[in-house]
């Protein structure tokens, strides 16, 4: 290990200040979560803390103190991630509280985590290790069917790399193709049979060459031409889009799938981008950043076909099969899904989240979903997400959209920029480029 313990302790203490909400409740009220304030709340329409309410088994209370408690967590995890390096062995939320848990493999490490307010767990293996694990795994895919054993993650809270599958067999041939050891790879029996939700029937969102139907994700910016993010599975380069309202849209400039399921479509003048998502009863959700939410956190899903539903994140870099191949970096979640949600928009707080991608089960029986995440879908097509900051409804103020940030300038850990009317803190020192923006780059921007 490389570092010095007493620095990593300095370097946690503005991650110990946005969580010092959420510490244990006081005596007689064990698990119970903090009191929000104002400050410390995103900000979240009716719906949206309704939908909560509904498929969580919250009342208005518990929705509103969740939100904060995660999204002060989502904040705080990269600099403590940061402050303990390679011992880094995942993060997630939990309990009542959304108490943020951070484990590690060293001792050691455990004053600093403390420090910055959050229980620390030691556990054998690092984060790292076990993702060279589950890619290897991903790399046996692409030589081996793996439609027997569908999904596969790093399980953060059991230290493992869980395998999900219908046959023994087809787990252990994975298993054996990816020469991996048997003790960090845990086998889960499953019914699951993933597949893409672009069953495509009519209704409103937007149409793929006038006939297959998907769920716009988040409108974004590609230098001066505006678009939205949506899942590669939808189409490919070169397909015409048309709007809900059967209104001439765009065209899909970039797609990957399988591999990944990310893609994007540039819309013409009779369209203009804003920070919305369509939520519950006809309400909005104003998008403000792009922070990822730990495992555990409340997360919402909307899409053309079912509209708003709610869950918990339940794995970050899951590895899962469809009929057309396998995708690798997507989110799993405990939201429903139906065909035609494909592409819709993954929100945690006032945070983007991701793109659906696929899932099983539905919204009357319940089931499971996979979604695209969002930052690198941003990162690979050199994509802005649009924000509240750019210009929208709840826009904080008049100012430079670019602000102070710009792309070749060497940025230094605690470094603060404008950009898009907010204020940004480095979190991670870097060379900016384009694609990297404040409000797309949560891993080394944080929204002050």
């Amino acid at each position: 290990m490389h570092r010095r313990r007493g620095a990593a302790i300095a370097a946690v203490a503005a991650a110990a200040a946005l969580i010092a909400t959420t510490a244990p409740a006081a005596a007689g009220h064990p698990g119970a979560a903090p009191p929000a304030t104002a400050a410390d709340t995103p900000r979240l329409p009716a719906g949206m803390l309704d939908a909560m309410q509904r498929d969580l088994g919250l009342d208005a209370e518990q929705a509103t103190a969740r939100a904060a408690n995660e999204h002060r967590a989502a904040l705080a995890e990269p600099q403590i991630r940061a402050s303990i390096g390679d011992s880094f062995a995942g993060s997630w939320v939990q309990g009542p509280a959304s108490r943020l848990v951070v484990a590690t493999t060293e001792q050691d490490d455990i004053a600093a985590i403390e420090a910055a307010g959050a229980t620390a767990e030691v556990v054998p293996h690092s984060l790292a290790e076990l993702e060279t694990v589950k890619e290897s795994l991903d790399d046996a895919a692409g030589t081996h069917a793996t439609t027997g054993a569908p999904v596969w993650y790093v399980d953060v809270t059991s230290n493992t790399v869980v395998l999900h599958t219908r046959q023994q067999q087809a787990a252990e041939t994975l298993l054996a193709a990816a020469d991996v050891s048997p003790e960090r790879v845990r086998i889960v029996p499953s019914a699951e049979q993933p597949r893409p939700y672009h069953d495509l029937r009519g209704g409103e969102a937007y149409y793929i060459n006038n006939s297959g139907r998907c769920s716009v994700g988040f409108p974004v910016t590609r230098g001066t031409s505006p678009g939205f993010a949506t899942a590669g599975h939808c189409g490919r380069a070169g397909a015409t889009t048309q709007g809900h309202n059967r209104v001439a849209q765009g065209t899909f400039q970039a797609s990957v799938f399988p591999g990944r399921d990310m893609a994007w479509v540039a819309v013409n003048s009779s369209w203009t981008p804003t920070p919305q998502v369509a939520g519950q009863g006809g309400t909005t959700v104003t998008v403000a950043g792009s922070a990822q939410a730990p495992v555990g956190a409340a997360i919402c899903r909307s899409g053309s076909t079912t509209g708003w539903h709610c869950g918990q994140i339940q794995q970050h870099n899951t590895s899962v099969t469809y009929p057309e191949g396998t995708i690798t970096g997507v989110t799993r979640t405990s939201v429903c899904a139906e065909p035609g949600d494909s592409g819709g928009s993954y929100i945690s707080g006032d945070q983007a989240q991701g793109v659906t991608s696929g899932g099983s089960g539905n919204c009357r029986t319940g089931g499971t979903t996979y979604h695209q995440p969002i930052n690198p879908l941003l990162s690979q097509f050199g994509l802005t997400l649009v924000t509240s900051g750019d210009g929208g409804p709840d826009d904080p103020g008049p100012g430079d959209p670019g602000g102070t940030w710009a792309a070749g300038t060497a940025y230094r850990t605690g470094d603060t920029v404008t950009f898009g009317g907010a204020e940004y803190r480095c979190l991670q020192g870097h060379t900016a480029q384009p694609g990297w923006e404040p409000s797309a780059a949560s891993s080394l921007w944080q929204r002050l």
